[in-house]
């Protein structure tokens, strides 16, 4: 169940409620007693991507972040960043060596 904020138009109460979605909007104030209350437009909540997305708190391992780093660096990760698949990559090697 949601929580509704309202304002008393007549005394500038404001306040929140706990109510139902179905339930109808209040319109008394239950600080002055006047039918002047209305209910204002909230931000909503936060945006929580659960299941096989992508979570509040998901960050990449250390490992990971590592190896992108040598990728870009053109270091330990042995990639050219041309994209080419490490199968073709070792086609090369051994290429490289058996012309040497």
């Amino acid at each position: 169940m949601p929580t509704y904020e309202y304002v008393c138009e007549a005394c500038d109460h404001r306040f929140e409620l706990f109510q139902s979605i179905t339930a109808e909007p209040i319109r008394v104030c239950p600080e002055c007693g006047r039918r002047k209350v209305r209910r204002l437009i909230g931000p909503g909540a936060a945006i929580l991507f659960k299941g096989s997305g992508f979570y509040q708190t998901d960050y990449r391992s250390e490992s990971y972040k590592k190896a992108a780093a040598a990728e870009k660096t053109g270091g330990s990760s042995g990639g050219n960043g041309d994209g080419a698949s490490s199968a073709s990559k070792k086609e090369k090697k051994a290429k490289a060596k058996s012309e040497a």
